[in-house]
């Protein structure tokens, strides 16, 4: 049986974000992890997410990455194509969301795709074009001292024109809250007048159904993970799917657990302060790390080893934001996420050689960092913990479920919730 649909993420929280939504909608989903190779791809599942770490990286380099994943799942039979960004629309005036768009509708020989990074259940929403986080503006809402890819302009047209060679339209309120007819008219109109991509609003997960429907045959689809809810039923209509109510489920892995964070958001750090309260944490040094790498990695895990195994510590280098930038301007920015990544993934291995088997790590940079660490190739996704963050557990060899939350979810008592679900 070939995919239906195939997804690429820019990054390994949103991957997990994106699929976990669509096994709510009963479909079978694995994670891949990196461009699969020729071949690797399994044949009993619906869905397949190919995770990228390509969101803050050069254009060229992303663009070039995305292309190779869509080869594969063309390979793979995928009947439709999803590129699934964050629902912040994390991003620069270069890129990477417009590059990576042009260059998969161009391959794929799409008219007009949409643009919707819309989520209500966590809060994101799109009007007039302008996207909101809660009852903010993108650039109200903590978003704009983002350590990687500050946004500052909520307007979505605006900061896609900006990135791409072609024109962007807009599919308004009005339209959408008209239903999928009016949308797929709005869509056709816009084509017609050469516009390649199309901001569509939405506030609510009606909206999203409605928005399905109206691109049911579009050959690409760009969104959050929100823009994934109506997409099962699409093919269910055609008589390609069937739901299961047995999609999320997973085999079991015991061991001890660990919670691993290197997201600067505001939602995470309020998470940290809540969790620090009643089990042990330590904080990375950053600038420690840039004097020796080694002697600050082995005090953590120095200090690791010394708390009980039931104890789940957490080990972060997420800090406030004047923190975070006076790091930067010392280290420089890219040297300093480095810095942090390698130090996680070096952490990651050790906690996983002393039994750790269940781990929750915040950010979609740092969870890249320890997948890759860790050798894991392919996630099966299992139920959701909180909206956008579902538990998985790795493919072969010895199980590790891992819970890859993006900065930007959860409630305060997200981290001892996930571990006690």
């Amino acid at each position: 049986m070939s995919v239906l649909l195939g997804c690429i993420a820019d990054d390994f929280t949103g991957a997990t974000d994106l699929a976990n939504t669509l096994v709510k909608e009963g479909m079978r989903v694995i994670q891949i992890i990196g461009v699969p190779a020729p071949g690797t791809i399994p044949d009993d599942v619906d869905a397949l997410v190919v995770a990228l770490k390509s969101r803050s990286i050069r254009a060229g380099q992303a663009v070039a990455l995305s292309l190779a994943a869509l080869q594969r799942l063309r390979e793979a039979g995928a009947r439709q194509i999803l590129f699934k960004y964050c629902s912040t629309f994390d991003s620069t005036d270069d890129g990477n969301i417009g590059p990576v768009a042009e260059a998969l509708a161009q391959a794929l020989g799409a008219g007009v795709s949409v643009v919707c990074p819309a989520f209500p259940e966590t809060g994101r929403t799109v009007y007039n074009g302008h996207l909101f986080v809660g009852d903010r503006l993108l650039h109200e809402s903590g978003m704009e001292n983002h350590p990687l890819n500050p946004m500052r302009d909520a307007d979505l047209v605006r900061v896609l024109s900006a990135q791409t060679k072609t024109a962007v339209g807009l599919v308004p309120y009005a339209d959408v809250h008209r239903g999928a007819r009016a949308i797929r008219a709005r869509l056709r109109s816009l084509a017609q007048a050469g516009t390649r991509f199309a901001v569509v609003d939405a506030t609510l997960d009606e909206h999203l159904r409605e928005i399905a429907v109206a691109i049911a045959d579009a050959p690409l689809i760009t969104g959050g993970s929100g823009i994934a809810l109506g997409l099962p039923a699409n093919f269910e209509r055609a008589g390609h799917f069937e739901r299961r109510a047995d999609a999320g489920e997973l085999p079991q892995a015991g061991g001890s657990a660990v919670v691993l964070s290197g997201s600067c958001s505001k939602a995470t750090r309020t998470q940290i302060r809540a969790y620090c309260g009643d089990h042990p944490a330590r904080r990375i040094d950053v600038l420690a790390l840039a004097r020796d790498f080694d002697a600050e990695v082995g005090c953590v895990c120095s200090w690791f080893d010394g708390q009980a195994s039931a104890a789940a510590p957490l080990i972060y280098t997420s800090d406030e934001p004047q923190a975070v930038a006076a790091v930067q301007e010392s280290l420089g920015r890219e040297a300093a996420g480095l810095l942090a990544e390698r130090a996680m993934a070096a952490i990651a291995l050790h906690v996983v050689e002393r039994g750790v088997r269940r781990m929750v790590i915040a950010g979609g940079e740092t969870a890249g960092a320890v997948v890759e660490a860790l050798g894991v190739d392919a996630l099966r996704i299992g139920a959701q913990i909180a909206p956008g963050v579902p538990w998985t557990v790795s493919l072969g060899g010895r199980p590790i479920a891992l819970a890859l939350k993006s900065g930007n979810f959860g409630a305060e008592d997200f981290f001892a919730a996930a571990l006690g679900a």
